[in-house]
């Protein structure tokens, strides 16, 4: 093994379930869970399932505390994706580790945390994905559906058949498009050509009137010049023969005049005066200019009602398109433009049917060539998995079951997202049965047999660096037991394994080993979790076998179990 891998360092519960407080220091290898009957070792699971971004639900909080707390501590290698998450949410990497943890209220409030930073739940599925794998009881439920067993058996063909999926989505997905856009194209002609005809009739009102940016604000200057020029003409003119004109003594330029020249008689005997004279001087000629610039605008008044007619029919044509396609003159230009894109793309509808059919038809081979190719790899992985499983039952005390992956593809079937394959396992448990599907093939027992020697050849390709194994040990015993705890343990070698178990003999091959107890005092359920060392864990294997750990028999069968684990694994 080598210190470099990824793998789970710490595990800290608080206030989950029937579990106050729990801090479990994990290691490489193979770890088992055990303890009495409801003392909470699933609670570990449990918040497992937290950091994955499982659902968070406040019936999980122990009575009395206000919230539950769970936290893990995780080794990952820098540059890995679950890095990059991370870090992308606003969360650091220190020393290639990473603090994921999430918090539940008794109110039902939750809260994910990643590298410190507050992220959503999705963000630890996302993260915890690549790091680990957990294989429960639930999954064998999983497993009998017809979708699951076809990913299942996709992930068991590896490389070679992920790189053909690879190949083959975007081309599907290309070629689906294409189909989508024919039919669409030949489904609604109907619908297109009513709405040619609104399009066209829209386009020609706003070409009959050819509004120009910016036009209708001129034109409302305009008009109100045009609309008032009378008015307009009238009060210049006679402010103009009150500043300049021949009033006689009354008009501003001459009573300017006239007191200019009294302040000129009395000028240079006083510089304040003298400066009010210069200021006299300076409005006298700012009337001259303004008198002169008033005359000119009161003869260059335009009174022409024709042209004002004309300015109002236009503004009013211009309102009449507002009204259609506006509100604004802006948007009926916006309008227009965007509409004789879109009566280009529709009045082009016959060559892009020519041209999605040439595509279509090209398409098609190349994704039956693509969805033969991975049928092949599937099918060859499926013999492959048949006799990987049969290996494992055989070991598993069930030597003449039978497990078949089958993959059947029909001529004529459309391709889907994932091929043209469908992929059934079939399941016969002695020589002579027929094979059937999963969930009609097989008893409890040897439904619980089935799932575990899958999910252990199946994890043996998985390349997430931890795997948790939920009770999938359920109902079996015996010889059996013994080689379920030996190929978790050589699973281990390549990987970190962590199960949850009952059975004494699984427990007896892991590397480190936690005891779940329990402590009831009449009013509540506490339980604690403790890692034991040799003498506590004959202890612990003897209560397992017999209820008495300090039963002499059982304690002697303990060791032997722990004998022949050190020396089969």
């Amino acid at each position: 093994m080598t210190s470099e891998r990824t793998i789970w360092q710490q595990l800290t519960l608080r206030g989950l379930g029937v579990i106050d407080s729990a801090e479990l220091e994990l290691s490489e290898g193979f770890t088992v869970i055990t303890g009495e009957t409801g003392a909470g070792k699933t609670m570990v699971v449990t918040a497992l399932g937290l950091l994955r971004g499982d659902r968070a639900d406040p019936g999980l909080v122990r009575r009395g505390a206000d919230q539950a707390r769970v936290e893990a501590t995780i080794g990952i290698r820098a540059g890995a994706a679950a890095a990059d998450a991370v870090e992308n949410a606003g969360g650091r990497i220190d020393d290639d580790v990473v603090i994921l943890g999430r918090i539940l209220s008794a109110q039902g409030r939750s809260r994910a945390v990643a590298g410190g930073a507050t992220v959503p739940a999705a963000l630890l599925s996302e993260v915890t994905d690549e790091l680990v794998a957990v294989h429960g009881q639930s999954d064998q439920h999983r497993l009998l559906r017809a979708a699951e067993q076809r990913a299942a058996l996709d992930r068991f063909a590896g490389e070679p058949f992920a790189a053909a999926a690879a190949a083959y989505a975007p081309v599907h997905a290309r070629w689906r498009a294409v189909e989508r856009r024919l039919d669409e194209l030949r489904t609604h002609a109907q619908e297109r050509a009513r709405e040619l005809d609104v399009l066209r009739f829209g386009l020609d009102e706003v070409e009959t009137v050819d509004p120009q940016a910016g036009e209708d604000e001129e034109l409302k200057a305009e008009e109100g010049v045009l609309a008032h020029a009378e008015s307009l003409a009238r009060a210049a003119d006679l402010a103009h023969g009150l500043l300049v004109g021949d009033a006689g003594p009354t008009a501003a330029r001459t009573q300017i005049a006239e007191a200019s020249a009294h302040l000129q008689d009395a000028a240079g005997h006083d510089p304040v005066l003298d400066a009010l004279t210069e200021r006299v001087l300076e409005v006298g000629i700012l009337i001259d200019e303004v008198g002169a610039d008033l005359g000119a605008y009161s003869g260059g008044v335009d009174l022409d009602p024709e042209r004002l007619a004309a300015l109002q029919d236009r503004r009013a044509a211009l309102a009449a398109l507002q009204r259609k396609y506006g509100p604004t003159l802006d948007d009926v230009l916006a309008w227009a433009e965007a509409s004789a894109a879109r009566l280009g793309e529709l009045g082009n509808d016959d060559e892009a049917v020519a041209s999605l059919v040439a595509e279509q038809q090209t398409l098609v081979p190349e994704v039956r060539r693509l969805a033969a190719e991975m049928s092949r790899l599937r099918t060859e992985a499926a013999v492959r998995l048949g006799e990987l499983v049969d290996v494992e039952l055989a070991q598993l005390s069930m030597p003449s079951a039978h497990l078949e992956a089958s993959v059947t593809t029909s001529d004529d079937a459309t391709p889907g997202p994932h091929g043209v394959d469908d992929v059934e396992l079939l399941f016969s448990a002695n020589s002579g049965m027929g094979l059937r599907p999963l969930h009609k093939g097989a008893s409890g027992g040897e439904l619980s047999r089935l799932m575990l020697a899958l999910e252990v050849v199946l994890a043996d390709r998985t390349t997430v660096p931890t795997l948790v194994f939920d009770e999938v040990d359920a109902g079996i015993g015996g010889k059996a037991a013994v080689e379920v705890g030996r190929r978790l343990a050589r699973l281990a070698r390549h990987a970190q394994v962590i199960a949850v178990t009952h059975l004494p003999q699984v427990a007896a091959f892991a590397d480190h080993h936690f005891v779940v107890s329990k402590d009831d005092d009449g009013t509540v359920t506490s339980s604690s979790v403790s890692e034991v060392a040799e003498s506590g864990r004959v202890d612990e294997l003897a209560r397992m076998l017999a209820g008495q750990e300090e039963s002499a028999a059982a304690q002697a069968h303990a060791r032997e179990l722990l004998d022949l684990a050190r020396q089969g694994s």
